[in-house]
């Protein structure tokens, strides 16, 4: 799912500004490593309410995901965050950080559900595992900036940068492989491998939404996640359990 491609590079941007103390942005007294102390006062932030911690990354994945990470400075990502790029250096280190940031906030979620899911074991686990499904669909698709786009930046393939984010997407892939053996009912061994199998295009489809989302984006997000939901259980083999009749339909 995640493809291979260009390297990052430690975050030297065309306009020069990996060095922390050049550009109209830093002062005078800005140094190259200034991460101490408070961060000044900036006047071109708006009035939001929110840390700048959050609309830098607001402002990076929206810039990743529309004009890619290699086309992206710093500079713009602090000015579009309304903030001065030397500012921005009290928060991240420079904008491998930020897609490092981006990356685990598409997993972290979908990985503390998984854990309650399979936790909740008084439920169907084919249940537990559309919810997981659509839920993780929803994550992947929405919002504004469609983070699950991150996915598709070619940068994205080189492991020591990413390794965090390769290690939390694989602890999901194996949640949904728990959550789709109890809902299989899986025995011996040729049913297991049948099901790391059925794992993989279960999985493969959820992260796929992406691309189809990418392509038709005006389709209603909940809407989309519930087909996708539906579409990974027809694939894994298994079906949502029937709701009980009521007393009515007993009686006739």
């Amino acid at each position: 799912m995640i493809h291979m491609g260009a390297d990052v590079g430690a975050d030297s941007d065309a306009d020069g500004d990996a060095d922390r103390g050049a550009g109209e942005d830093t002062g005078a007294g800005e140094g190259a490593a200034r991460r101490v102390g408070r961060p000044r006062a900036d006047r071109r932030r708006p009035v939001s309410g929110r840390p700048p911690r959050e609309e830098l990354l607001d402002a990076a994945a929206e810039l990743f995901t529309l004009r890619g990470y290699a086309a992206t400075t710093t500079r713009e990502v602090a000015q579009r965050a309304g903030l001065r790029q030397a500012t921005m250096y009290h928060y991240f280190r420079g904008k491998e950080e930020l897609l490092v940031e981006l990356l685990e906030s598409t997993v972290a979620p979908s990985l503390r559900m998984a854990a309650r899911l399979l936790a909740d074991t008084g439920r169907p686990a084919a249940l537990r595992l559309w919810e997981l499904c659509r839920a993780d669909a929803l994550l992947l698709c929405g919002g504004p900036n469609n983070l699950g786009a991150l996915y598709l930046l070619p940068e994205v393939s080189d492991g020591e940068r990413f390794g965090r984010f390769r290690s939390l997407r694989a602890e999901l892939k194996r949640a949904y492989g728990r959550l789709l053996g109890e809902a299989a009912d899986v025995g011996g061994s040729a049913d297991a491998s049948g099901l790391d199998l059925r794992n993989d295009l279960v999985f493969g489809l959820i992260e796929g939404v992406i691309l189809v989302h990418r392509s038709a984006p005006q389709r209603p997000v909940d809407s989309f996640a519930t087909a996708a939901a539906d579409a990974a259980l027809r694939i894994a083999g298994v079906s949502l359990p029937q709701p009980a009749a009521g007393p009515a339909a007993q009686e006739s």
